[in-house]
This record gives C-alpha cells, sequence and structure tokens, in this order.
C-alpha cells in the first residue's frame, strides 16, 4: 500500500490524501496513516479503525 492511498469508511465516505480534510484539521497531503489517531470521519464520526483500503 502507498502512502497516497485513498481509504474507505463503514459509511462510503472516502478519505482522499490529495484533499485532506480540511474542516477536520487534516492538510492536502496528508497520508491517511499521517492523521492523528483522535480524528474521526467527518460525517459518521467514527475513528480511523472504521476504515479500509479503498
Amino acid at each position: 500500500m502507498g502512502d497516497m492511498d485513498k481509504y474507505l469508511c463503514v459509511c462510503g465516505w472516502v478519505y482522499d490524501p490529495e484533499a485532506g480534510d480540511p474542516e477536520g484539521g487534516i492538510a492536502p497531503g496528508t497520508a491517511f496513516k499521517d492523521i492523528p489517531d483522535d480524528w474521526v470521519c467527518p460525517v459518521c464520526k467514527l475513528g480511523k479503525d472504521a476504515f479500509s483500503p479503498a
């Protein structure tokens, strides 16, 4: 798996590292592995453990 892979939440939202999650404090260009462990999905509010490689 590459650092810039997309990750899919169980709710269907996709984390795209090129876009990041600016509203959630994650800058564009941030790899999923580099997101803080307390970050949550902006849609369903589940944590990183709810995501799998897309």
